[in-house]
């Protein structure tokens, strides 16, 4: 059982299906190409080693235990299933670029060492390949998407394998400390990783907020989101299972669609890998190169107490509420003009939840260069504000030089009180910035 962006034991298909066959090696490969690249995502590798911790202590109860290895990945997967005298390697399948690359280099190693590989789902809730648009294809805007998704054969979910056993003379290996893998401390208000974490978050959040979430999802100071998202990710949480169990319930529709946002990322990934780093839909665009107002940005003194706060969210915990992802790269993108991959590098430096498919294609829908049917939405940061932070609390909670102002103007302070409190001035007039950007495409428009 090959461990990637399935880290449970609950609803895992393809441990289920490795389970049937009698003893089972589960093993984990530390990928030295994904380390040298997530090597400044502290926050990421922190909750991977959680979930693999965590993971270990289930497979263990279970009467297993977690195999890890580091090396090339399909040459030291193979030499682990020789060593275990494996036939069979099971594996979920994945969605972007470069896990399509490394399956097919392990297809070809296993079938040079006499080894089946079998490919499960466990991903998404719907497989990228189980709906087409009707010309064919994927699916470019998320309504009719959902649609489809909503009517496709889920699969039912798989119970957790009750025992498993371990080949003999399998040495489990060492999972390895943070300070070896990454390039510096993690966030000190991350969340812990794993299985047990998220389910209990999942229980604890659904029985709180989920009948209440169509009204409070973007409440920016109400933190009423589920923070599921890395979970997710690495699999911790089941999202098949997460689905269907909040559809079932008052509320659960409306969250449960958000978990179809995620899928409908994923089949766009799958069918064009290269939309991880290149424009879905080239508009042209001649971005500025303006590496203050990018450092601004990143450090979260633009000015604009929202964005601010956003960006502040994402040092201290290693996570951004999804209206705040918005805010924060419509600015960068529109008010800045700055690549959006500029703003999707940061992200994946720093979120837990860095996913290349929803990190990605949420960035391009905001810039304008993805799938957004309004390419040229805009996001006025002083009304989203106001609008979805009304009180102040998100911004109190993450600029605490702004604390003491209230409600009526904190949001956009006046020269005077950004003086007495050390808060900088706008880097952007947002409606000369608009003003600018809307001039300059429609003169893309016209070339």
């Amino acid at each position: 059982m090959l461990f990637t962006r399935d880290l449970r034991m609950a609803d895992n298909p393809a441990l289920a299906a490795a389970a049937r066959a009698g003893a089972v090696l589960p093993l984990f490969v530390f990928d030295p190409v994904i380390l040298r690249r997530t090597s400044q995502n502290a926050n990421r590798l922190g909750f991977l080693l959680d979930s693999l911790r965590d993971l270990d202590a289930s497979l263990r109860g279970a009467g297993a235990a977690l195999v890890t290895r580091s090396g090339p990945w399909a040459a030291t997967v193979i030499g682990a299933a020789r060593a275990a005298g494996a036939a069979r390697i099971h594996l979920a399948e994945d969605v972007s670029g470069y896990a399509s690359a490394r399956r097919a280099a392990l297809q070809r190693a296993a079938a040079g060492a006499g080894i089946t590989l079998a490919c499960h789902p466990g991903i998404t809730v719907v497989e990228p390949a189980a709906v087409h648009a009707p010309g064919g294809g994927p699916y470019q805007v998320f309504t009719p998407y959902h649609r489809r998704w909503l009517a496709a054969r889920w699969r039912r979910p798989v119970p957790a394998p009750a025992r498993l056993t371990l080949p003999d003379g399998i040495r489990p290996g060492r999972l390895p400390r943070l300070a070896e893998l990454a390039a510096g401390p993690r966030a000190a208000g991350t969340a812990a990783g794993g299985e047990s974490a998220g389910l209990a978050r999942m229980t604890r959040w659904a029985a709180g907020h989920l009948a209440a979430y169509d009204r409070r999802r973007d409440d920016l100071a109400a933190d009423a989101t589920s923070r599921l998202s890395a979970y997710l990710h690495f699999g911790c949480v089941s999202p098949l299972a997460l689905a269907a169990q909040a559809s079932a319930r008052p509320g659960g529709g409306v969250f449960a669609r958000q978990v179809a946002w995620r899928d409908f990322f994923s089949q766009l990934l799958a069918a064009r890998p290269a939309a991880a780093r290149e424009d879905y839909r080239d508009r042209g665009d001649d971005w500025h190169d303006d590496a203050e107002a990018l450092a601004a940005w990143r450090e979260g003194r633009t000015g604009y107490p929202v964005v601010d706060a956003a960006m502040r969210q994402l040092s201290r915990e290693g996570f951004m509420h999804n209206r705040a992802r918005m805010i924060a790269a419509s600015f960068l993108t529109k008010d800045l003009y700055l690549d959006w991959r500029a703003g999707a590098a940061h992200f994946m430096a720093h979120l837990a939840d860095a996913d290349v498919a929803c990190n990605q294609l949420n960035w391009q829908w905001v810039a304008g260069t993805g799938t957004d049917a309004n390419p040229h939405r805009i996001f006025n940061p002083t009304l989203q504000g106001r609008r979805f932070d009304p009180t102040g609390d998100y911004v109190r909670r993450y600029v605490p030089e702004l604390a003491g102002l209230p409600a009526q103007v904190i949001h956009d302070p006046g020269p005077a009180a950004r003086r007495r409190l050390g808060y900088p001035a706008p880097v952007v007039d947002h409606r000369e910035a608009i003003a600018a950007y809307r001039a300059l495409r429609r003169a893309a428009a016209s070339r």
